[in-house]
């Protein structure tokens, strides 16, 4: 534990050796002893590799430490406020832990999911714990007879290689890892959006790619009865689908389900065909949404699905300068698109969009290996982001939930003289942030009085996954981010597209 008086107030760094809460519990800790007055910065997180590097930048010096210890550090206006603070803290940390165990105090929570599922009817177990310990707890789910769902990412590729090979041998349903949208009986798991109901079953390897077919086909007036999400790496050749096809014969014996429809992330090309054959012996249409170079993106997926459901496609809603009515800001800009993404399917689609016009897109998720960004993620050239890869949360709430990291890159990308536009993507629904558009809309605002400030003409561009039914609900956001100075479109894919056109590219 450290105290030191610095020229813009006092620092305190504290080490709490064995200590743990998950990252979305710290985010909120972190929240609550920010609003303590007095209080100029506080950051409460483990000790992670990523998060030491986050609190390091916000100028704390910081212990020898190990992702199980947990990092206080608090800036404060004066040696009695950091009393305050360290008190907040704890009261905070105690409240998180209550929540976690659900506020009661006669019965211990269950420490692990063989002891849970003691006490529960439920059929599906969700796990959400580190990744390396994901497999433990989804193995006692898989032992007591039930599906499970794996929230937790970063679990090896051949601990879900062998969960889902027990999965099949079984007949159970192993989603995920890093399945992070589902809906079962109408209920969302995960990141969730609020849809009306109806004859749709999907079955999703991607969160965000399920996610944007849920919103479209909702806002055309299509329901859905269940989405089945399967991880992303469900459709990779050394995982060979086996949870994909264990959904689509699920959502087959359902009678609520008229039409499957299978999403994912770019699949192995053996993979794909073993999919479309599968789908051959079931009883129930199924159309595929399987992003990969050629193929259809999700909009004009959506649109197949809802022809084939006998549903008018309507005039996809867009928000501010780009909107239906005509364009009033469309002079061509010169420079690099950003795109700023945290959904990796959505990020995996613009680039596919992008990269036919543009060629190949720099990105800390790209399709070609020359393309990789280095840890700065940054380069001179064209570049796509993914802040939700497994590489970007370790010990840190997913960007949904946390907007901070983003933030920071839409800064340094407006600062970028060679900056023409910043693409992004903001998902609505259950899990993800409150209010989106409360951070980013001021955010955009000062961006682009930044770059006006300084004679530059940048343009931003969002996508905006959600529903009317949602939380956040997708009018009020859109129209926020869109007074901000974004144009604002309900279709990743017509955003773009947009883009595009605003650097004077062909799509």
């Amino acid at each position: 534990m450290t105290t030191t008086s610095t020229a813009n107030g006092v620092q305190h760094v504290e080490l709490r050796s064995g200590a743990y809460a998950d990252s979305v519990a710290l985010l909120q800790v972190s929240k609550d002893v920010a609003g303590v007055a007095g209080v100029q910065a506080a950051q409460v997180a483990m000790g992670t590799e990523l998060n030491l590097e986050v609190i390091a930048s916000m100028g704390f010096t910081l212990p020898e430490s190990s992702p199980n210890d947990m990092i206080i550090a608090l800036r404060c206006d004066s040696e009695e406020v950091i009393a305050s603070a360290v008190a907040a803290v704890d009261v905070a940390l105690a409240a998180a832990t209550k929540r976690q165990s659900g506020g009661g105090e006669e019965q211990a929570a269950a420490r692990t999911t063989a002891s849970a599922l003691k006490h529960s009817q439920a059929s599906l177990a969700m796990v959400s714990v580190p990744g390396a310990n994901a497999a433990v707890e989804a193995m006692d789910a898989l032992d007591n007879g039930h599906d499970v769902m794996i929230f937790s990412d970063n679990m090896p590729l051949e601990q879900e290689i062998a969960l889902k090979h027990i999965g099949h041998d079984r007949g159970l349903l192993v989603m995920g890892p890093d399945c992070g949208t589902a809906m079962i009986d109408g209920v969302g798991l995960g990141f969730a959006n609020s849809v009306r109901p109806g004859p749709v079953g999907i079955v999703a390897a991607s969160g965000t790619g399920c996610q944007q077919l849920m919103c479209l086909l909702d806002f055309a007036g299509l329901g859905m009865n269940a989405a089945l999400g399967v991880g992303g790496r469900d459709v990779s050749a050394e995982v060979g689908g086996l949870a994909t096809r264990e959904a689509m014969r699920r959502l087959d014996a359902d009678p609520a389900t008229e039409l499957i429809v299978v999403v994912s992330k770019p699949p192995a090309d053996e993979v794909a065909d073993q999919l479309r054959s599968f789908a051959t012996e079931l009883d129930t249409p199924v159309h595929f949404a399987l992003l990969g170079a050629g193929q259809p993106d999700l909009t004009m997926a959506a649109e197949a699905v809802l022809a084939a459901a006998g549903h008018a496609v309507p005039n996809w809603p867009t928000w501010g300068a780009g909107d239906a009515a005509g364009s009033t800001n469309s002079a061509v800009r010169e420079g690099f698109i950003r795109g700023l993404f945290v959904g990796g399917t959505l990020c995996d689609e613009a680039m596919l969009i992008a990269a036919a016009a543009l060629g190949p897109i720099h990105s800390n998720i790209p399709f070609e290996a020359a393309a990789k960004l280095d840890a700065t993620l940054t380069a001179n050239a064209h570049l796509m982001i993914d802040f939700g890869d497994d590489a970007l949360t370790g010990g840190r709430a997913h960007p949904m939930i946390d907007p901070s990291l983003r933030l920071e890159h839409l800064d340094r990308a407006v600062d970028d003289s060679h900056t023409a536009l910043i693409l992004m993507d903001v998902v609505l629904g259950h899990g993800a942030e409150a209010d989106p558009a409360a951070s980013l809309a001021p955010a955009i605002a000062s961006a682009l009085a930044r770059a006006h400030g300084a004679g530059r003409d940048i343009a931003i561009v969002i996508a905006c996954v959600g529903t009317e039914s949602d939380p956040q609900n997708l009018q009020r956001q859109a129209a926020a981010l869109a007074d901000a100075g974004a144009e604002v479109f309900l279709s990743n894919a017509q955003a773009v597209h947009r883009a595009l056109s605003l650097i004077g590219a062909q799509s």
